[in-house]
């Protein structure tokens, strides 16, 4: 048995400069953007939306702009397995998260878990 749900929405952006991609989604969504003091701050941010809703994060990328997904668990792998069941096939996997295609194309990432309250949550899905 394991738990997952849906973390993040993910704006991949394909820009110069992350700033540029930060002020504009803050600006859009009305939302602060916590920008990152750390050594990846040229490429992470966030947008500070409320704690019962999904992270909204703000990523540099080398590929065309798009959004996609993070989908938090608590056993990764175990929900690779549950998603390559329904049609959806490995990417590429990274240390910390799996990158997965949809059957429909769609690009998505499988993560532990993002949000504070995933443990307590009756906002999860449990699978068996």
């Amino acid at each position: 048995m394991h738990k997952s749900r849906l973390a993040a929405l993910v704006l991949d952006s394909k820009v110069d400069d992350i700033e540029e991609a930060n002020t504009f989604w803050e600006q859009a969504l009305g939302l602060e953007c916590v920008r990152s003091k750390e050594e990846w701050s040229s490429k992470y941010s966030h947008l500070n939306s409320p704690k019962d809703q999904p992270h909204i994060l703000i990523q540099k990328t080398a590929h065309e702009s798009r959004v996609h997904l993070d989908i938090e668990t608590d056993n990764i792998a175990a929900e690779v397995e549950r998603l390559k069941t329904l049609g959806a096939q490995v990417v590429e996997a990274f240390e910390r998260w799996v990158v997965m295609q949809a059957p429909s194309g769609h690009r998505f990432c499988v993560v532990n878990p993002q949000r504070q309250d995933f443990s307590d949550s009756d906002n999860v899905n449990v699978w068996q």
